[in-house]
């Protein structure tokens, strides 16, 4: 089962799935990526989505900043 959350983005971790659609009335999987690296960059957090080592997703985040996620049980 999966539990969609809103947390802060220091709390986001690997694997966690962020949006990075259209908006809200987008279809609900259209644009859900996975999180492949998670790290503080001076004073904000770098989320990167995708191959790190090639074409990727960076979303630069205040570490208090609220962000939705998808977090599937371990």
């Amino acid at each position: 089962m999966t539990n969609r959350m809103t947390l802060a983005a220091s709390e986001v971790r690997v694997d966690d799935h962020i949006y990075n659609g259209t908006g809200t009335n987008a279809h609900p999987t259209f644009a859900w990526e996975t999180v492949t690296e998670v790290r503080p960059e001076d004073g904000l957090i770098l989320l990167i989505t995708g191959n790190k080592k090639g074409v990727h997703g960076e979303f630069w985040l205040e570490a208090d900043e609220q962000i939705v996620v998808m977090r599937y049980p371990k």
